[in-house]
């Protein structure tokens, strides 16, 4: 449910001209065969590129995955777990 939330959020920045894309479910792969799945890659009209994982719960082991990205790539992950939904009236 929050996951579909900010892809609607997402989608209407994209009409506002905030974002100017979005990729989804983009996979990190780690060694061993280990893939982390990101929820949202964003890229803004400001040139700034956003990493972002929706989370309801945050488990020891997607926590333990993500910190072996930020390790290995040069990404830090944006945790989302709750919705602003005033960002969405104007």
């Amino acid at each position: 449910k929050i996951e579909r939330e900010y892809y609607r959020l997402l989608k209407y920045l994209q009409q506002k001209g905030d974002v100017l894309f979005f990729l989804r479910q983009v996979p990190f792969h780690l060694p061993a065969k280990i893939k982390y799945v990101l929820d949202f890659m964003v890229f803004y009209a400001s040139g700034d590129i956003e990493m972002v994982d929706v989370k309801g719960r945050d488990t020891a082991l997607s926590i333990a995955k993500r910190k072996q990205v930020e390790a290995l790539y040069p990404v830090t992950i944006k945790i989302v777990k709750k919705i602003d939904k005033s960002a969405m009236k104007d």
